[in-house]
């Protein structure tokens, strides 16, 4: 079973990493889109999870086996992500990625709820599964650096490819029924609102609100990385990007055993700081003697992203009811995914076009100095936010202080 899960999750994130991150090379170097024109493809993905809450509380949770629905979604995609390919102007790009992004982002907390429903302890054993997401994202990176096609179309015509093998590959996954069927439907199950009154608790409702506002700096590095390596000179940018996710494969191994020793809260705060530091690396690196510097922002990307995202799937599951599991992760995902990287997705854009100008025959010089040095004081101020703020109340009741006091 628990093979047949990390496959899902190989294929899941291999479709993603195999546009996303080289989309705006594309768009930036080959079609001269501007800075909020890249922003705002970047952030279609963020509009998506906007509305993944519909499918994941009401199709997942209430209606429809959840690998129908997986299987549905993505093989509509693929269709989309084809179309995509062969456009060349803004607009029709924008809508149908658009479109695409309302199919696929559900996608995301549909694999995470699966996955959680058919192991019997998600702290100890998601992590092992969620890394082979991380795994596929690394295989397609490389696939697209070596072939040198960051700046052309073919990655969105690999990520429809992968699309159809896992649309038929759902099908052959274990059932996950819907838990809450044979409750009566009300108009306000099409969204998580049963989930809101988790957020009356003060950690929850702080997890929650750090969670939105560290995904509005957190777009500009899936939004503008790949440009930046490509504009400074870093050959076979993707496929050294990909190294990100290398330590990320070592660092969910890992969950666990820091689990137990920092607790969520201390976990959650180091993946905040290390965005601050990866931030900074970008800023102030470059090639030659400076590429560590720039190789280190980059391998950051273990701590920035599982410390922080994965530890806080396992942080909802914990703390969520069991029938609520689904459109809570769910509602996370709208405030991250959604919320938060579609705020990230227009500042991030508005702030690359501030910090450019137009040299000679019409190329486009961005001050990234100045870029990454805003988005790792948006991180900072988040962090500190936070630190102050944040009680693990489960974790303080079992230390030996609470249970002596």
């Amino acid at each position: 079973m628990k093979w047949r899960l990390r496959l899902m999750m190989l294929f899941e994130y291999a479709i993603w990493g195999a546009w996303y991150v080289t989309v705006s090379t594309w768009l930036g170097k080959t079609l001269h889109f501007s800075g909020q024109e890249i922003g705002a493809v970047a952030g279609t993905t963020a509009i998506g999870a906007l509305i993944s809450p519909l499918f994941v509380g009401l199709l997942a949770d209430r209606l429809f086996d959840t690998r129908g629905v997986l299987a549905v979604l993505h093989i509509v995609g693929a269709v989309l992500l084809v179309v995509a390919a062969q456009q060349h102007t803004f607009a029709v790009i924008y809508t149908v990625l658009l479109v695409y992004s309302l199919c696929y982002m559900p996608t995301l907390a549909l694999t995470t709820s699966l996955a959680m429903r058919h192991i019997s302890d998600p702290r100890e054993e998601f992590g092992a599964i969620r890394v082979f997401g991380t795994l596929g994202w690394i295989v397609v990176g490389l696939a697209v650096g070596t072939w040198g096609v960051e700046a052309t179309a073919s990655p969105l015509l690999l990520a429809a490819a992968l699309s159809v093998v896992m649309a038929v590959y759902c099908l052959s996954l274990p059932a996950t029924p819907p838990l809450a069927r044979n409750q009566r439907f009300e108009l306000r199950h099409a969204l998580p609102l049963e989930s809101l009154h988790l957020l009356r608790d003060r950690s929850m409702a702080v997890f929650a609100l750090a969670s939105f506002l560290i995904c509005i700096p957190l777009q500009f590095y899936y939004a503008f990385t790949n440009l930046f390596l490509n504009e400074i000179g870093v050959v076979n940018a993707a496929g050294k990007m990909t190294g990100g996710q290398m330590s990320e494969l070592f660092c969910m191994l890992l969950i666990p055993w820091f689990f137990r020793r920092l607790g969520v809260k201390y976990m959650l705060a180091v993946g905040m700081l290390a965005w601050v530091v990866r931030y900074a690396m970008f800023a102030f690196g470059g090639t030659d003697q400076l590429m560590w510097m720039l190789w280190l922002g980059i391998i950051l990307h273990g701590i920035c992203f599982d410390f922080f995202f994965v530890v806080g799937q396992i942080y909802i599951d914990r703390e969520a009811p069991s029938a609520l599991r689904a459109a809570t992760q769910g509602l996370i995902t709208f405030l991250t995914y959604g919320l938060g990287m579609f705020v990230g997705s227009w500042l991030s854009g508005w702030v690359v076009d501030v910090n450019s100008s137009t040299v000679a025959q019409g190329i486009v010089v961005h001050d990234w100095h100045a870029i990454w040095l805003i988005a790792g004081g948006c991180a900072a101020v988040v962090l500190v936010l936070f630190v102050l703020l944040f009680k693990d109340r489960r974790a303080e009741a079992s230390s030996p202080v609470a249970t002596t006091a």
